[in-house]
């Protein structure tokens, strides 16, 4: 991590990773496998690639019960409190079906649907991640999808981590599967003798599930092939640099390719958090992930003014973005590209992460311009209503007809003027 001055070179060092051509050509093969052979490929890749040999995949009431006195009480209740959070921020995004009449008879509408069936993917490997559990589940509970189907790879003793379980269960999945990578994305969207196809599938991954959702979109709707993590803060020289510090590091733990970046006008600070930085380091359990992605895809940028800052910040369009100032309220509406804004030194980052109620499932590699937050909405599907009144046909069917001949398609018109007096 170096300190740097504003230019245009300014972005976040990264670009999307699409896999190599064999990770591809791995991943296409073990989607066909599962396909073809279902259950029975499915307890092969596990064994293969987990470690691990199941002969039956679904969680039991017995392991979720299990997984209740595995954890301590005041863990249930933590996650209790922030799914009834995230419960209440999501009931806001819903919105209702509506219809309009005009004075002709005419009647125009949408009619709001919630998908039937929606698989979540809750990853495994290096860490255990309840709240993945919890920002998936909800919203689509939340919606109304009836059938929710959870999958996540097991571990070596055969079993899911038991805060995962004891998430799952709280948000509402009654459905839960030990099966993990590319081979769950697969049996997700096509389905084996075990586990139905579902509609859509969200949920973050390595690269080979981040690849198989790509293979499988069109057969399925899929969230999105997010990215590793972003930080990004806009601080002035009322922030404390041992606080900016651990948030740019809160990122950086998540994966060595994590992007962590300080936009400041105070050099002062910049080379405070430098040095708060290298010093909270090498205390961190998961140091050796944090050191890569600070080393590879950590800066810090000085800017001459809170307009130049703003407009470096809007260039990056971070996934999270904490803006540490003097007023932060008052930078708001400047802010065009940013997955989360947090607003002052108390709303640090993993507030948001795991209790504050928005959810933590957001736009990566600067897809901030143009995307959203996983939300309610991403779990419903609408569909426009037309009732078209006698009268109304009267007065447009002509122009309708004219409107068809213009792009040369004669049917259209005269399926019109059918109904025309």
């Amino acid at each position: 991590m170096e300190i740097l001055q504003i230019d245009d070179t300014l972005s976040l060092k990264r670009t999307v990773d699409g896999g190599t051509e064999e990770q591809r050509k791995a991943v296409k093969a073990i989607i066909s496998e599962v396909r073809a052979a279902g259950d029975q490929a499915l307890r092969a890749f596990t064994e293969k690639f987990d470690a691990v040999k199941l002969d039956d995949f679904r969680v039991t009431e017995e392991e979720i019960l299990e997984a209740y006195h595995a954890v301590s009480s005041a863990v249930v209740e933590i996650i209790t409190e922030a799914a009834a959070n995230i419960r209440t921020y999501h009931e806001k995004q819903l919105r209702p079906s509506w219809m309009t009449t005009a004075e002709n008879g005419t009647m125009l509408g949408q009619k709001v649907t919630p998908l039937d069936s929606v698989g979540v993917y809750v990853p495994g490997g290096t860490a255990a991640y309840p709240s993945s559990v919890l920002m998936n589940v909800i919203p689509a509970i939340t919606a109304g999808v009836e059938r929710i189907v959870m999958v996540s790879p097991p571990g070596q003793d055969g079993k899911l981590p038991p805060g995962v379980l004891v998430a799952a269960d709280i948000a509402g999945v009654k459905e839960i599967y030990k099966v993990g990578g590319a081979q769950a994305i697969a049996a997700l969207a096509y389905g084996t003798e075990t586990i139905k196809p579902v509609d859509k599938i969200t949920g973050p991954g390595n690269i080979f599930v981040a690849l198989a959702k790509r293979e499988v979109f069109g057969d399925v709707a899929i969230d999105m092939i997010a990215g590793p993590s972003e930080i990004g803060i806009l601080a002035d020289d009322t922030a404390r640099a041992n606080e900016i510090a651990a948030d740019l590091l809160s990122q950086a733990e998540h994966d060595p390719r994590a992007c962590a970046v300080l936009v400041t006008t105070s050099r002062t600070l910049a080379e405070n958090v430098l040095d708060e930085v290298y010093k909270q380091l090498p205390h961190l359990p998961r140091k050796d992930i944090a050191t890569e992605a600070i080393e590879n895809f950590g800066a810090i940028y000085v800017a001459d003014d809170l307009e130049e800052a703003v407009g470096a910040i809007n260039q990056l369009a971070p996934e999270h973005l904490e803006i540490v100032t003097e007023n932060p309220v008052g930078l708001l509406g400047k802010i065009k590209h940013a997955g989360a804004i947090f607003l002052g030194r108390y709303s640090s980052e993993p507030v948001g992460d795991y209790f504050a109620g928005p959810n933590h499932v957001l736009p990566t590699n600067g897809t901030a311009r143009f995307s959203s937050p996983l939300s309610v909405e991403d779990f419903q599907k609408k569909s426009s209503i037309i009732l078209y009144s006698e009268q109304a046909m009267n007065e447009n069917g002509a122009k309708i007809a004219e409107f068809a001949r213009l792009e040369g398609l004669e049917a259209h018109a005269r399926a019109v003027e059918a109904r025309l007096k």
